[in-house]
């Protein structure tokens, strides 16, 4: 049987881009699933959220379960979010890809956010033994798995691209599979990040403010997009909407953007033979 990673680094493989959606849970991947796409992701933050969470508190047993319950959810090859690998060694980004392997994920990202408002960054040298232990661990595995190193300057209000470029040829030379580089906001830097590497390239979309198309980012270099917390944000954009009307107003006309209940429960039923 092919490992869902193979069918993972196919796509990465081929020729033009492709979407990568993030659900939060098991409902939304098996509708995005029945949507036609061909992978999935989950999201950090959003499954933070949708427990009541902030985002990076989470222990490694509560995120790996949620992965086992997306990986679960569809037939559908997932990577995860694995943040900075649930610690700050090395050794802690080996063990968190050795275990995240083992609930199916065909990949998973670990990033050099530090997890520190006032030193958000890892120093590069470090981030860089943590992104070389991480590919030791996949190595290991006897199966494929998908390594995605995150250079997270740009969320953190660090705009030095020189540097960011650095940290993703550093993980390249590293080893890693895809490289990513949250917050690049404008075609032009996104094709000079694409331009600097030679693996595949993951960008995240559903910024505010950020209008580029999936053909303008194929343009550009970009193999791989991501919508991180966006579908989240969007759905329970409508919940607080819908309570703000209510609340405020008294009313309920947010039901008529709602989806009919048997088209909703259509996504849910087995797809006919």
């Amino acid at each position: 049987m092919t490992h869902a990673a193979e069918t993972f680094r196919k796509l990465h493989e081929r020729e033009g881009a492709f979407i990568l959606p993030n659900p939060w849970d098991v409902g939304s991947s098996r509708i995005l699933a029945r949507m036609g796409f061909e992978a999935l992701a989950t999201t950090s933050a959003g499954f933070a959220f949708g427990l009541g969470k902030v985002e990076g508190t989470l222990s490694q047993e509560a995120v790996l379960g949620h992965c086992r319950e997306i990986v679960g959810a569809t037939p559908l090859p997932v990577n995860a979010d694995l943040e900075k690998g649930f610690g700050d060694s090395p050794e802690s980004a080996f063990e968190t890809i050795v275990e995240a392997a083992k609930t199916g994920l065909a990949g998973g990202s670990i990033e050099d956010h530090t997890g520190d408002r006032k030193n958000p960054i890892f120093e590069k040298c470090l981030a860089v033994e943590r992104v070389k232990a991480a590919c030791e661990a996949r190595d290991s595995l006897g199966h494929d798995f998908v390594l995605t190193a995150r250079a997270e300057n740009l969320l953190w209000g660090i705009h030095d691209i020189d540097d960011v470029i650095t940290r993703l040829q550093a993980f390249e030379e590293a080893g890693a599979d895809v490289l990513y580089a949250p917050g690049l906001r404008d075609i032009e830097t996104i094709k000079l990040v694409c331009e600097a590497v030679t693996k595949p390239v993951n960008v995240v979309m559903g910024l505010p403010g950020i209008a580029l198309g999936l053909e303008e980012l194929e343009a550009a270099g970009v193999k791989r997009v991501s919508v991180g917390s966006a579908l989240f944000r969007a759905a329970f954009g409508a919940l607080v909407r819908a309570g703000e009307e209510m609340a405020k107003k008294g009313t309920f006309s947010f039901s008529d953007d709602a989806i009919g209940f048997g088209d909703l429960e259509a996504f849910f039923r087995p797809p006919k033979n």
